[in-house]
């Protein structure tokens, strides 16, 4: 608890951008003072469209002790769950299926960035939401809502009748355009699904992929987005 923790590896290598600020955001949530990926040629490309200031580049020395390692085969991982109430009570999604969800939210600084609604619009393109189902999408920013607008993503999920937001948080910390009601049940692409987090205390907040959200928005139940 509160350590620096450090992600490595070639499945690491290979994520995006974004896919990296989404891992090192949830660092938070094991407790980490820190969370951190060595930069390499894709975050500095990605800084050259950021920045004309100079910086200092940070790195492990390469004799370094680590109190612990922790090494993980992905080979085989299938889409997981986070299950109320806690980020850690983690299941793998065939387990979770048919569970009914009330509302889907999509967005916020977890999973909303241009790639993570282009995901969802892949899946939604042409489709329409399940019977009673509410999907609403927060952009991460206005640079990532104008972007999403120029390239026809916004407008692909609005015509599965997914509601566009302002960007920014919504109701992933229980303030506003979306809190949940009591009884309701939510999957998000947010953070953090403590009990009251986003609206009642009697709500239920699942945790998943920008994929395994867009699924379960069509059918209206946890869905594999691999059944699609």
């Amino acid at each position: 608890i509160y350590n620096a923790g450090e992600f490595a590896g070639e499945t690491i290598s290979d994520l995006s951008v974004g896919g990296r600020m989404t891992l090192c955001n949830m660092g938070a949530e094991m407790g980490a003072k820190i969370a951190y990926v060595a930069p390499d040629d894709k975050i500095f490309d990605w800084l050259q469209t950021r920045t004309n200031t100079g910086y200092k580049v940070v790195v492990s020395d390469a004799d370094a002790e680590y109190e612990k390692t922790v090494d993980f085969d992905v080979g085989s991982l299938v889409p997981q769950v986070a299950c109320p109430h806690t980020v850690d009570n983690v299941k793998p999604v065939n387990e979770l299926r048919d569970i009914k969800i009330d509302q889907v939210l999509i967005g916020t600084c977890t999973n909303g960035r241009v790639e993570d609604l282009k995901e969802a619009a892949e899946i939604l393109e042409g489709k329409s939401l399940g019977k009673g189902m509410r999907l609403l999408v927060f952009p991460a920013s206005t640079e990532v809502y104008r972007e999403a607008l120029s390239e026809g993503i916004i407008e692909t999920l609005s015509e599965s009748g997914a509601v566009i937001m302002n960007p920014g948080c919504g109701p992933c910390l229980g303030a506003h355009e979306g809190a949940l009601a009591p009884g309701e049940v939510c999957l998000s692409t947010a953070n953090r699904n403590f009990k009251g987090r986003m609206g009642c205390k009697d709500a239920q907040v699942y945790l998943a992929s920008p994929a395994t959200a867009a699924a379960t928005a069509l059918r209206g139940v946890i869905t594999d987005p691999r059944d699609l």
